[in-house]
């Protein structure tokens, strides 16, 4: 599965590969003019010191009284010239040499203008009616370096703010992108409990319409829900009179029966009323987990509700095999009904899927932290996560409703607290633990 793109590493990479794409354009396009315009001034400059040097040696070779032949002219110093020149009479005879002059670069006569040779720009110009010519050189490699050297100044500042113009794309994209993060997390961090609409607030004009999006499916699933648990909740609840009434039926034909297997037959009627009776009051709990308040404003004592629920259990003749360590008090923000239907599932799970006789063990903490152990083989960690699912059970066939730790679980997280399922018990090697914290 590949890797979720991130709009901030796409803005950032794609702002600053557009950047260095213009910048580099730009560089280019300043290259050309920059190019025309030294080529433009260089010339210009040529063609002055031609005209410049040639006066002065016609003036020289006019007043000289020497024979008219080839010279050199001495330099002024020892540093190499960039310029050098040969100045000709009009039989294009050499009569002067600059001092670096290459005498390769002038033996092919005068002309007149401009053109290049062996790396040379060449200027040629007359006077005193085409008696005396001269031809400048400038080699081409100083106009290159030149040009090199100012490309260089503009691309070094450039360079160094490219990665900056980086950083600054990617902390302006996650400055500008944190509201659409808050939203996210504010979605992600929500179980199925909570269908608030979040907050808007502060969202781009361009993200405010997923935001809104995300509101209304929320109500839709919220109504969607309430539709569901209000249809649980009544079903439930009108089911529970004829069950009531059908039970009580059937244990008065069974009383009536004489032995045999019409009343087995009357007695199995009367099991399943019961199961069927234990069923609806599962689903009614169901739907009070799930949709109702489990926390309370204030810190409640835990410990009346649990001993209220030990004693149903104990009047239900399961008293011996309850081994409790309650303190005497046990303050929380929980709900006193909420716990109850907790406790009551999880020692009623406990007391379902352990062997008969064996020990339930219930400690309560003076945070309202419930465990409640039993007896019992090690059961798989693929079917451990699978118990907290509805009508899911240890056994394919048992007493329970296979509800009871789903209705737990749903109170857990209602309470932002959690459920936890051990198999075998820390300690020993089988068993089953139940540990329901609440949220403190």
């Amino acid at each position: 599965m590949s890797r979720p793109r991130s709009l901030r590493r796409d803005l950032s990479l794609g702002v600053a590969f557009g950047v260095a794409v213009l910048w580099l354009a730009a560089l280019l396009l300043a290259g050309g003019v920059l190019r025309h315009e030294l080529n433009k001034v260089s010339d210009s400059a040529l063609q002055e010191v031609a005209e410049r040097i040639l006066s002065i040696a016609v003036v020289e070779l006019t007043n000289s009284v020497d024979e008219p032949l080839a010279r050199q002219v001495s330099p002024l110093d020892a540093e190499d010239e960039y310029l050098t020149y040969a100045v000709y009479d009009g039989s294009d005879h050499v009569l002067l040499f600059s001092h670096d002059a290459h005498r390769k670069l002038f033996s092919d006569g005068p002309r007149l203008g401009f053109w290049n040779r062996h790396g040379y720009r060449l200027y040629g110009t007359a006077a005193v009616s085409g008696s005396y010519r001269i031809v400048v050189a400038e080699p081409l490699d100083h106009r290159r370096e030149t040009l090199v050297h100012t490309l260089r100044a503009l691309a070094w500042p450039m360079a160094g703010l490219l990665p900056l113009s980086v950083l600054w794309v990617w902390w302006l994209t996650r400055a500008r992108l944190r509201p659409m993060t808050q939203l996210s997390e504010a979605i992600r961090h929500r179980d199925e409990t909570d269908l608030a609409p979040v907050a808007t607030d502060g969202l781009q004009v361009e993200f405010k319409p997923l935001g809104e999006s995300v509101n209304r499916l929320m109500q839709r699933m919220s109504r969607a829900l309430d539709a569901e648990r209000a249809f649980t909740s009544s079903a439930a609840h009108e089911l529970r009179t004829p069950i009531a009434a059908a039970l009580a039926q059937a244990q008065r034909l069974a009383r009536e029966l004489e032995q045999g297997p019409q009343r087995q037959r009357a007695q199995a009627l009367e099991a399943e009323l019961k199961r069927l009776a234990r069923l609806a009051e599962k689903l009614l709990e169901l739907v009070r987990a799930e949709g109702a308040g489990v926390l309370s404003e204030i810190e409640r004592d835990l410990t009346p509700v649990l001993s209220l629920t030990l004693d149903d259990f104990r009047r239900e003749g399961a008293g011996g095999r309850l081994h409790v360590d309650m303190p005497d008090q046990a303050l929380s923000h929980m709900d006193p009904d909420a716990f109850g239907i907790v406790a009551r599932n999880l020692i009623e799970n406990a007391l379902n899927h352990s062997p008969a006789e064996t020990p339930i063990e219930i400690v309560l903490s003076v945070s309202g932290r419930l465990s409640v152990s039993n007896e019992g083989p090690v059961i798989p960690a693929d079917q451990l996560r699978r118990l907290k699912q509805r009508f899911e059970r240890a056994k394919a066939v048992g007493p329970g409703s296979g509800l009871g730790l789903a209705i737990a679980d749903s109170i857990a997280r209602a309470s932002k607290g959690r459920l936890e399922l051990v198999s075998p018990v820390p300690g020993k090697s089988s068993g089953f633990l139940a540990v329901f914290d609440p949220r403190q």
